[in-house]
């Protein structure tokens, strides 16, 4: 949980929350994410996750490119001794980081986003909230 201010230097490197440190391990999974920003899964939930995807019907054209775009961006990556993680250029260009980006948590998962997208997103997000809030209401969820 959490929503944290960092950047991204020239070369891809950005710090990772200290917060999000332990649950990320020793290595873990940076990937395209939806809405123009990274996912970053822990091992384990990383393995929950291909095994969903492994499911998805391979007729099915739209399960064979949803497999392709998540795991064909999707890397191993590890933190440096200063608690950094060196993202691929692929990755950074997918989700437009040039400096200033926000690392969220979400539930099973960590989020990188560029600032200025995030903003937007975030902005749109909670002028629709109350109506998002009730559209969950369909799947049993109540808060």
């Amino acid at each position: 949980m959490g929503e944290y201010q960092h950047s991204v230097d020239e070369k891809g490197r950005m710090i990772v929350p200290a917060k999000f440190r332990e649950a990320l391990g020793a290595s873990f999974i940076v990937t395209r994410g939806l809405d123009q920003c990274l996912f970053v899964y822990p091992m384990q939930e990383w393995a929950v996750l291909e095994q969903k995807l492994k499911a998805l019907p391979l007729m099915k054209s739209d399960a064979r490119a949803f497999t392709r775009f998540f795991f064909s961006g999707a890397t191993e990556c590890e933190l440096d001794k200063q608690g950094r993680v060196n993202l691929p250029k692929t990755l950074v260009e997918h989700a437009k980081l040039e400096k200033d980006c926000v690392v969220i948590g979400v539930s099973n998962r960590v989020e990188i986003w560029s600032k200025s997208i995030w903003e937007n997103y975030f902005q749109q997000s909670e002028e629709s909230f109350a109506e998002i809030a009730e559209k969950l209401v369909d799947f049993n969820f109540d808060l």
